[in-house]
């Protein structure tokens, strides 16, 4: 206990002498609620457990890598799985809890627990056979860790090895929003009989991570980012899309709203789940884009639009965002075009 008191110490020496983002970002995951909320999350947690688990023929014997194992259930699922041997790595200091859960579920023999990042620490083992990790943020890339899984890939797996999970697509799709967005945004137009407009600027320009009905949505989704974890590199993380949304059906739309689908292809049986409006809830939810304008759209007419993002240049886990939209109708009082900024921080 002496000496896990001394690594905690260290560990929390290390962390300060990080950048206050990066601070900020390891320290939010030393509490257990966080952990607690992905847990309970069951789409989330249970595509793991299948992935791994129901595929135990993958993991037999194989030397596994797990990229921010937070509390290890990843790792543990990989040591259930009959895997040789698992390294978990994390930077935050739930991780010296993660070994307590470890030591009690039986498991130290099999799993190896390091703190530090992944960039600056030395595994016990030169290659792994296989890296797992839960690396998704919000819209996909906020706040990710897959620049960090994609540095493993490229110094640590095997030729041949494999990624849990392998795939990930961001879809977009236009929503009818008009009650939440008069709440969120036009509230700021009269406060208490005071112009508040500035602040709608703000409001506007802050992606808002919530739960979309299917209801509301009022066009096809399109697909603007796929990514396939064996061969994307950090630069892809920056992309532009241009993309068109066909309407369903009549009505308003007054915001564009974006989830995430991820997959594991590897798997006996391909394992995938979804974080969009049409399925069960996740703790990402979905991201909401409220436009400047109020567009009508009639049943099969198309907006065209382009999305482009880039991560923040003074902290990498932030984005910078533009979508641009164009709606062309023969009925002129119709016709909008414009340019939204958003920052996701």
């Amino acid at each position: 206990m002496v000496n896990d008191a001394m690594d905690i110490e260290t560990a929390e020496k290390s962390l300060k002498q990080l950048d206050h983002a990066e601070q900020h970002y390891f320290n939010s995951y030393n509490h257990h609620g966080i952990h607690e909320e992905m847990l309970k999350d069951e789409v989330r947690t249970r595509s793991y457990m299948n992935a791994i688990v129901q595929n135990k023929h993958i993991f037999k014997d194989k030397v596994v890598l797990d990229v921010g194992c937070g509390t290890g259930i990843l790792s543990m699922f990989a040591a259930k799985a009959g895997a040789k041997h698992v390294i978990g790595v994390d930077m935050s200091t739930i991780i010296f809890k993660a070994r307590e859960i470890v030591e009690v579920n039986g498991l130290s023999d099999k799993i190896t627990l390091i703190q530090g990042k992944m960039e600056e620490i030395e595994l016990p083992f030169d290659k792994v056979d296989i890296i797992i990790s839960e690396w998704m943020g919000y819209f996909l890339l906020y706040e990710s860790m897959l620049d960090t899984v994609l540095y493993a890939r490229d110094k640590y797996l095997v030729k041949d090895g494999l990624i849990f999970p392998d795939k990930a697509t961001i879809f977009v799709a236009g929503i009818e929003d008009g009650d939440y967005k008069d709440e969120k945004i036009g509230f700021w137009d009269n406060v208490y009989g005071f112009n508040y407009s500035p602040l709608k600027e703000t409001a506007l320009s802050e992606p808002l991570v919530d739960t979309v009905e299917m209801k509301a949505v009022v066009t096809d989704p399109t697909a603007v980012l796929t990514l396939d974890l064996y061969k994307c590199t950090v630069e892809d993380l920056a992309f532009s899309c241009p993309f068109d949304l066909t309407a369903r059906r009549d009505d308003f739309i007054h915001a564009l709203v974006a989830w995430f689908d991820i997959d594991f292809t590897a798997c006996h049986k391909p394992i995938r789940f979804s974080t969009g409006p049409h399925t069960k809830y996740t703790h990402w939810k979905q991201t909401v884009f409220y436009l400047k304008d109020m567009l009508t759209v009639q049943q099969g007419e198309k907006i065209e639009c382009s999305l482009h993002n880039r991560p923040n240049e003074k902290n990498r886990r932030d984005l910078d965002i533009k979508i641009e939209y164009r709606l062309e109708t023969d009925d002129p009082t119709r016709k909008a075009e414009g340019t939204c900024l958003y920052k996701m921080c």
